[in-house]
């Protein structure tokens, strides 16, 4: 027999099976030695009062063991002798994209640029040793895509796009723990997702599938309007495409600019990465001196504001975090923020960033005073945001003494417009430099980040502090791009084979979205096939 419960308890109650076990005998008067399995289902914590609580929704067996692994397993077949289909990137919507079409009967050749996610995490290692960047192996680029390396979060939004509980349970098919189907927030972090990953890569190679690395796309073969594959170096691969490239492939959005595919300039969000002590925000969060205590994780925020007709906000945080080099390729200063599994590191960081519309780039003369990238061929059109990210990431470089040494400030003297002669330890390995960046950076998003920051501290007492720094910049959250497809058949609207996909083409944000939308153009592409 199996009952449904919905309980709430005192967080050292949640932390194991037997603190639960002893609230459902105490509370709902289950015999102990009946209970031979408590599965979590839902998991959320609820800290809005000082004495905070854990929901939680339990599936309790009584004299039975579960049936099941606690998540749904997907049968993958083999495919050797089925006809192929190309996916370009390894990342979240390539690799859900793949799996996918192995499900549906089509073989998947996967080209990925950069290195296995093993060999990746090597060249990353280095950015701090030598303060160089590989172009075809970083944060960015490689196996996992640029969600590989990151928190792993695995909250989405996009629930009306496509199974989202699907992508969570593949994801425990290969690896993951099965807790991310029951948390509210649930993540996976940095030091699970490269066996997880390659566990999805093996999958795809033992059903009969090719990956291969280090494998750039020079070119999309067409013929009539109709993508019959694409040339990489001196190989083509024949079938039709899913583009899965990524947010920072900047490469590609120039290839199909010049080609003419048609491509529109995209709204993104700009500004730092803010990086408090962890211990600052479990006491803010928490509502308590002790902060999380022994039975609680690292405290996460959101905050969004409005600042003269643009949005304010916090941007994929990473509590128990550190930040990271994001660049994808030299003359570029780019920072993002990671977490492990069990988000244990002193410090807690966030996005924190200003909304950035195509229009803003004509109407405010302060975004385009930003130096010029040397030898960049400017084009404006649809790549004038890409261009404008590109001149705030070498304005970052400059300032940060050409290096991937951050430029740093103290959060509130950034808000009250003064230097910061000294800065406060920090997670971000290549280190910083203190620099005035309400002098550098555009006034449409100083002035904005600054008055931002203030709602914030008005909305959180004791966020607002010296004890926060600002690293900059952040300018990835999303394409600067999007490759236009159609709403249909998720085809690029003039090239038919063509399956523009996820981060990279403008329809996702984030690793579950993505692979959502890999899943969906799997399926288009399955059907395109059969003609």
């Amino acid at each position: 027999m199996t009952e449904e419960y919905q309980i709430r308890v005192q967080p050292q109650q949640a932390a194991t099976e037997e603190g639960i076990r002893q609230f459902l005998h105490e509370e709902k008067g289950l015999a102990l030695e009946t209970v031979t399995a408590v599965r979590v289902l839902k998991r959320s914590i609820d800290a809005r009062q000082r004495t905070i609580f854990v929901n939680l929704k339990v599936r309790v067996y009584v004299n039975e063991e579960p049936a099941d692994e606690g998540f749904v397993r997907v049968d993958y077949p083999n495919v050797e002798d089925k006809p192929q289909a190309i996916v370009v990137g390894a990342g979240p919507g390539g690799l859900f994209a793949a799996l996918r079409l192995i499900e549906l009967g089509v073989r998947p050749i996967v080209v990925e640029r950069g290195k296995s996610v093993h060999e990746r995490r090597k060249d990353i290692a280095q950015i701090s040793r030598t303060q160089q960047v590989d172009p075809e192996s970083n944060f960015s680029f490689g196996e996992g895509g640029a969600g590989a390396f990151s928190d792993g979060k695995l909250y989405t939004r996009s629930k009306k796009r496509g199974n989202v509980e699907k992508i969570l349970n593949v994801f425990c098919q290969h690896g993951a723990n099965t807790g991310i189907l029951a948390d509210a927030h649930p993540h996976l972090g940095t030091d699970k997702l490269p066996n997880i990953i390659e566990a999805m890569r093996n999958t795809i190679i033992r059903c009969g599938g090719e990956v291969h690395f280090e494998t750039k796309m020079d070119a999309i073969l067409v013929e009539k309007d109709r993508v019959e594959g694409v040339r990489c170096g001196d190989q083509v691969f024949k079938g039709p495409v899913i583009l899965a490239t990524g947010h920072s492939a900047r490469d590609v959005y120039r290839y199909l600019y010049a080609q003419g595919i048609e491509i529109e300039a995209k709204d993104i969000a700009v500004g730092v990465r803010l990086e408090h002590p962890s211990e600052l925000i479990d006491q803010i969060q928490y509502h308590r001196k002790e902060g999380r205590g022994d039975y609680l994780p690292a405290a996460e925020y959101s905050f969004v504001t409005q600042v003269d007709g643009r949005g304010v906000y916090s941007f994929c945080m990473c509590p128990g975090g550190t930040v990271v080099p994001a660049a994808s390729g030299p003359k570029q200063l780019v920072v993002n923020g990671m977490s492990n599994s069990q988000r244990n590191s002193p410090w807690s960081n966030s996005g924190m960033v200003v909304e950035l519309h195509v229009e803003d780039l004509l109407k405010d003369r302060s975004l385009m005073e930003l130096p010029p990238v040397p030898d960049m061929d400017t084009k404006g059109g649809a790549l004038a945001m890409m261009e404008f990210q590109e001149r705030l990431e070498y304005t970052a470089w400059i300032q940060g003494n050409r290096k991937q040494t951050a430029p740093a400030q103290r959060m509130a003297h950034f808000v009250n417009g003064k230097g910061s002669y000294d800065l406060p330890t920090s997670s971000y390995t290549p280190g910083l430099i203190s620099t005035p960046i309400h002098f550098w950076m555009p006034d449409f998003v100083s002035k904005r980040l600054q008055q931002g920051f203030r709602n914030f501290g008005k909305m959180c007492h004791g966020f607002l502090t010296n004890e926060a720094v600002m690293i900059g910049v952040e300018t990835r959250t999303s394409a600067p791009v999007r490759i236009l497809r159609d709403r249909e058949t998720l085809q690029h609207i003039r090239l038919k084979g063509l399956f523009p996909c996820g981060e990279g083409a403008g329809y996702a944000g984030g690793i579950v979205s993505a692979g959502v939308d890999g899943e969906r153009c799997a399926e288009m592409l399955a059907e395109y096939m059969k003609g």
